[in-house]
């Protein structure tokens, strides 16, 4: 399927709907983007869309544009009692999906924030979660100077208010590039990697926030260095992950980590997943009723 940007998270919206529903017992979901030829550099270049110096400057006052890159990631998903049946080692639950249309905007870089705020309270609701638990927010982010403070701004309406701590915002795009069509799945995995190693990674080439965020109404954070996201007690650590299309379909998921029963089953444990790869079995649940 392709909905451009968003393609990976629309996929896993889809697959977690058919888990769900017991359409299937497992399902592999992800995202490859392979640029064989110059015609989308030379396309975003003529638009004034590309940074010069092939960097994503999420969220920052710098943004110039977005830097392409290619990718591929891949996840396997299944329900949480039959992962914990089987005894795969399960790295992340996935509570929620939505998606929606972009509807009528004024052009490419210029999405809508009114739609963005309705597909993340409308996953939200999915995920039976409140604004305020969320810790976290692996950002669509391309390093634009409209499109990111626009997404800030849905950011700031949809999670800001009533927070004990600021929403981390970042973007593993100012890492990896705009990966495209894996760039949902990419977010997710940078997602999943935080719940193991325990740490929010930095959102790099960030000279200072965007001055055309309103970063004082409401609570909010750009993370321009390492943070600390260590296990509670009593409470998951919750991140949501968003991918936008063009001018199409906005997909948001939330995710949350997994602490293994005591008594249940499960494979040895060689340590956290690198990001090149797991060799072992693993993979993220769609928790069910």
């Amino acid at each position: 399927m392709d909905t451009a940007c968003s393609s990976s998270l629309v996929a896993l919206h889809l697959a977690v709907g058919s888990l769900r529903a017991g359409e299937c017992d497992r399902a592999l979901v992800g995202g490859a983007t392979v640029m064989a030829s110059p015609g989308i550099f030379v396309e975003f270049s003529r638009q004034g869309g590309l940074a010069p110096d092939g960097r994503c400057k999420s969220f920052a006052a710098a943004a110039d544009g977005t830097g392409w890159s290619e990718g591929a990631g891949v996840v396997l998903l299944e329900r949480l009692s039959a992962a914990r049946r089987a005894g795969h080692r399960v790295l992340a639950v996935v509570r929620g999906t939505a998606v929606n249309s972009d509807g009528a905007t004024n052009g490419l870089s210029a999405p809508s924030g009114v739609a963005q705020q309705r597909v993340i309270r409308a996953a939200l609701a999915s995920a039976g979660v409140e604004a305020r638990d969320v810790d976290a927010v692996e950002a669509h982010g391309t390093g634009t100077m409209l499109g990111d403070p626009i997404e800030a701004g849905a950011l700031l309406a949809a999670y800001g208010a009533g927070r004990a701590e600021p929403l981390s915002l970042g973007s593993a795009k100012s890492v990896l590039g705009h990966t495209q069509a894996a760039a949902g799945v990419a977010g997710l995995l940078a997602t999943i990697l935080g719940f193991e190693h325990e740490e929010l990674p930095a959102t790099r080439h960030v000279d200072a926030p965007s001055p055309h965020v309103d970063w004082d109404a409401g609570s909010l954070a750009l993370r321009t260095a390492p943070r600390p996201w260590p296990r509670q007690a009593g409470r998951p650590r919750l991140a949501g992950v968003s991918a936008f299309g063009i001018s199409g379909p906005t997909p948001t998921s939330f995710s949350r980590s997994h602490r293994p029963r005591p008594n249940s089953s499960s494979l040895p444990d060689t340590g956290p997943p690198r990001c090149r790869g797991c060799t072992r079995r693993s993979s993220v649940s769609a928790s069910t009723c």
